[in-house]
C-alpha cells in the first residue's frame, strides 16, 4: 500500500506568525472600533488608519471587505442567533416575539455596524451568511408560535422582521449621536402594529428574491484595491 504523502499547508492552514497574528488582532479590534461608531460605510483605510498597520498589511489579511465584516461581527451573530433561540424557549411566544425584536433592535441601536450586518447579506462570508440562516428559520418557527396564539397578526410575514431591521438601521444611523433613544419609540410603534387585531389590510410584502436583492445592494463597496487616496 502506497503510504500518503500529506500535502503542503496551504497558507490558510499555516499558523500565522506571532507578529502576523498580532497585526490580524489588532485589524480586527479596530474594525470594531470603527464599525460601531460608524458603520460598514467606513473605508478599509480607516480601519488601517485605527489599527496602526498599512493598507498592504490590511488587505494582505483581509483581502475583502466582506472577509473583515465575518470577522468582526462572528460573535455578534451568534449572539444574535441566542436572541432568537431565547424568544424560543419563552413559554409564551407573543412574549418571546417582541422580546426579540426589542433585543435585536437594542443590538442594532448598540453597534452601528452590526445595524448595517443585519441588513446586508455577504455571499463570500459562509459562516456568518449559515447562522444568518439558521436564526431566519428559528424566527419563523417564533413567528408560527406567535400566530398560534392569537396574538400576531395573520398577515404578518417573516419579511417583516427584515423590514423592522431596515428601519430599524436607519432610525439608528440617523438619530444615534443626538437621540440615542429614539429607536426605542419607533420599535414600540412597530410591535403595536403587529399585535392583533389588525386595524386593517396590510400591502403585500415585497417578494423574498427581491428582499434578498435589497440586502445585497445594501452592502458595503468592496473594491478589489484601494481608492488612490487610501494609500495615503
Amino acid at each position: 500500500m502506497t503510504p500518503r504523502i500529506p500535502r503542503p499547508d496551504t497558507p490558510a492552514d499555516r499558523p500565522l506568525r506571532s507578529d502576523a497574528e498580532r497585526n490580524r488582532e489588532r485589524i480586527i479590534a479596530a474594525a470594531r472600533t470603527v464599525y460601531a461608531r460608524d458603520g460598514l460605510d467606513a473605508s478599509m483605510a480607516s480601519v488601517a488608519r485605527e489599527a496602526g498597520v498599512g493598507i498592504a498589511t490590511l488587505l494582505r489579511r483581509f483581502p475583502a471587505k466582506a472577509d473583515l465584516v465575518a470577522a468582526v461581527f462572528a460573535d455578534r451573530m451568534d449572539a444574535y442567533f441566542e436572541a432568537v433561540a431565547t424568544a424560543l424557549d419563552n413559554p409564551d411566544p407573543w412574549d418571546g416575539f417582541t422580546g426579540y425584536i426589542e433585543a435585536a433592535c437594542a443590538m442594532q441601536a448598540a453597534d452601528y455596524g452590526f445595524a448595517d450586518v443585519l441588513t446586508t447579506t455577504f455571499p463570500t462570508a459562509k459562516a456568518m451568511e449559515r447562522r444568518r440562516s439558521e436564526a431566519y428559520e428559528a424566527m419563523v418557527e417564533l413567528i408560527s408560535r406567535a400566530k398560534a396564539t392569537g396574538r400576531l397578526r395573520e398577515d404578518f410575514d417573516p419579511s417583516d422582521l427584515v423590514l423592522i431591521h431596515m428601519a430599524n438601521s436607519g432610525v439608528v444611523n440617523a438619530t444615534g449621536h443626538a437621540a440615542p433613544d429614539a429607536w426605542r419609540r419607533v420599535v414600540a410603534l412597530l410591535i403595536q402594529s403587529c399585535e392583533a387585531p389588525a386595524r386593517g389590510p396590510l400591502p403585500a410584502s415585497p417578494e423574498h428574491d427581491a428582499l434578498y436583492r435589497a440586502m445585497l445592494r445594501a452592502g458595503p463597496e468592496d473594491p478589489a484595491a484601494p481608492a488612490p487616496d487610501e494609500d495615503a
